[in-house]
């Protein structure tokens, strides 16, 4: 769930510009908030908090988790990156955000 959250900080601006997530094995789930009655905003233990899952979404990570899986693993060996390595550094502002502010 959180290597394909659907924050910009994840997914980008736009396509082309997804960050391949690494370093998240032992990620876990802090809290989740509702977001109306359409998606939740989980906050997850590494202090991502900006994306929002719809049901829609969650449903289809969920179906779809064979599929997803082995593509993040093939995008990390075309990138030659272990899933542990960790996220390059950059500059945030606190909670390892790289993306907008909060």
């Amino acid at each position: 769930m959180r290597v394909y959250s659907p924050s910009a900080e994840v997914q980008g601006h736009g396509p082309g510009q997804e960050v391949l997530q690494t370093g998240k094995r032992d990620v876990t789930l802090v809290s989740l908030e509702p977001v109306g009655n359409y998606a939740v905003k989980p906050t997850f233990s590494d202090g991502h908090d900006s994306g929002i899952f719809s049901w829609n979404l969650l449903y289809e990570l969920g179906a779809n988790e064979a599929q997803l899986w082995a593509e993040y693993e093939f995008r990390l060996k075309a990138e030659g990156i272990d899933r542990d390595t960790p996220m390059p550094g950059k500059k945030t502002h606190g909670h390892g955000h790289g993306c907008g502010g909060h």
